[in-house]
């Protein structure tokens, strides 16, 4: 970007700015006058006071004891011995307890399991690498998977040591009812992966009829107990805006969320992040939908002041939105998406060159990109947009997205591949060294953790469990009921518990060598059940459990 501007470019920026700050006013304006007190979230009231049980008596099945218990919706910060019988926390006592199984936590904080909203790494091998970042719930409800009940069947019966779940993916309804020649979804993160060689779902308006066939076919994901619609639009930005209020519409009739990546990741008008933003927030409005931003830092691109005051104004207007960030300064995509079209991409995302771009941890030129998006544009590349380490003005913007009042960590994990691209799944472990995906998939609440709490001192450890966990709940809990007894460690919650050394746990993955496990998680439990054991997996362990609404048909 230069330096410089001229006297009319000058002119122009204040102009643009002026138009910008306008808009923003308007749509906030439009959203409080529009928005009914019937429309605003359970999110975004203020905190409610926990009706807390009494402890009840031993003996237990696992016995947590001296250990630093963390709960953040009851601001507890103190040494505990925790009690827990079948899959429930079933005492938080000072007193000593006894039990079949002894966990001994001195010097440890003990804490909510972490719960990620974004996670595509679907597979066995993923959710066991997410184990050691402290992942107990892992979602897919950014992109969705299609059919819902086959996801969730086919899931079952493989087993997984950690809870999962997945919305309804509105890319995979769009993909069938535009791209007539491809065979139907499958409930696999493949069949979508496969569709970036067809270019018509990304680029072309769905008529009424196709239109009627999406929502038909995502209505039917809902009833098949989908957490809510996944709307990928940064992955087929040309779809219509009648097609999104559809979605939202429909959202609201079965009262859960939307989770949007928005159509545009650009720091420049016109088609910027800021219109994408403000898209969403009159949808809101209109519908009375809870709209949810994914990575809002990655989607923000390098206008992430700009995008946050935008979102925080409506958030603070009563509107229905919430949202997400991970601690990384780089995305991670399919190359062959829609934004990379073009060389033009590099003014879209504020950065220098094509370098910015990498392929197993190896910087691209454009004539690569191109190459890529022609003959393999499934493969998954990284993007960076910030430099945190390298740039305190970067670090800055990086802090404004990831502690963005009442957001929830979310890794926007992605599926591991091999070095020919292959998707690795199956009963699998460890994950082979030629492994890749983005280290976020692997470190991202350890990251946090250790750089929020540890190194920067931005937030204290109750704070950053209320992210890693309990925002979570707050977000989905309404639409999803299982969510009221995670994210606690509450007499009657469901045991999905961490304990950790708080100046150890940090995650060693990097772009380079983006498959290294996070270390300092000593303990995991779902449902009561340990799946790591003093630092060490438990192969055998698949305790996890679908987070499903209820199915209708």
């Amino acid at each position: 970007m230069m330096s410089e501007l001229n006297q009319d470019d000058k002119l122009t920026a204040e102009v643009d700015q002026t138009k910008r700050d306008t808009m923003k006013k308007l749509a906030i304006g439009a959203a409080a006058i529009t928005l009914s007190s019937t429309a605003t979230a359970e999110t975004n009231k203020g905190p409610q006071k926990p009706e807390l049980m009494p402890n009840q008596t031993g003996p237990f099945d696992v016995v947590i004891t001296n250990g630093r218990v963390i709960d953040a919706e009851t601001g507890l910060d103190a040494v505990r011995n925790v009690g827990i019988k079948d899959d429930k926390i079933a005492a938080i006592s000072t007193e000593k307890l006894t039990g079949k199984k002894v966990i001994d936590a001195s010097g440890l904080v003990v804490a909510p399991g972490f719960i990620d909203l974004h996670a595509h790494g679907q597979q066995l091998p993923a959710a066991r690498a997410q184990a050691f970042d402290g992942v107990t719930t892992a979602l897919e409800l950014e992109s969705g998977l299609l059919p819902i009940g086959k996801y969730y069947d086919d899931t079952a019966k493989e087993g997984r040591p950690i809870n999962y779940g997945a919305s309804v993916a509105w890319t995979y309804a769009r993909i069938m009812a535009i791209e007539s020649e491809i065979s139907p979804a499958d409930g696999t993160i493949t069949w979508f992966q496969n569709a970036f060689s067809l270019k018509n779902w990304q680029n072309v308006l769905a008529t009424d009829a196709q239109l009627n066939t999406i929502l038909s076919d995502v209505e039917q994901g809902l009833k098949e107990g989908g957490l809510g619609i996944g709307i990928n639009g940064g992955y087929a930005p040309a779809y219509g805006h009648k097609e999104y209020y559809g979605l939202a519409k429909l959202a609201k009739s079965f009262d859960v969320p939307t989770f949007t990546h928005v159509r545009y990741a650009n720091g420049m008008e016109p088609r910027s992040s800021f219109e994408a933003y403000q898209e969403l927030i009159s949808l809101a409005a209109t519908t009375g939908a809870h709209m949810h931003i994914c990575h809002l830092n990655s989607t923000s691109v390098r206008d992430i002041d700009d995008c946050a005051d935008l979102v925080q104004e409506a958030v603070d207007s009563g509107l229905p939105i919430t949202t997400e960030a991970y601690p990384y300064g780089a995305g991670s995509t399919p190359v062959g998406a829609a934004l990379f079209a073009g060389p033009e991409w590099i003014d879209r995302f504020g950065v220098p060159d094509a370098s910015y771009m990498e392929a197993n941890g190896v910087p691209m030129t454009q004539t690569k990109i191109d190459e890529l998006r022609k003959t393999n544009p499934g493969e998954v590349i990284v993007i960076h947009f910030l430099k945190p380490d390298d740039s305190k003005e970067d670090l800055r913007m990086m802090k404004r997205s990831v502690l963005f009042p009442n957001a929830a960590i979310a890794s926007d994990a992605m599926p591991w591949m091999d070095s020919k691209g292959k998707l690795i799944e199956g009963d699998v472990w460890p994950l082979p060294n030629d492994a890749f995906a983005h280290p976020r998939s692997v470190g991202c609440f350890a990251r946090f953790v250790n750089k929020y709490v540890v190194e920067y001192k931005e937030v204290n450890l109750v704070e950053a469990m209320k992210r890693t966990s309990l925002n979570a709940c707050h977000i989905i809990e309404d639409a999803v009921p299982q969510m009221r007894n995670k994210g606690r460690m509450q007499v009657g919650k469901d045991a999905d518990i961490v304990v950790f050394d708080l100046n150890s746990f940090k995650d060693m993955a990097s772009f380079t060598e983006p498959n290294k496990l996070s270390v300092g998680m000593q303990h995991v439990l779902v449902n009561g059940q340990s799946i790591i054991d003093k630092g060490q997996l438990l192969m055998d362990a698949k305790p996890g459990r679908a987070i499903r609404r209820d199915v209708t048909v």
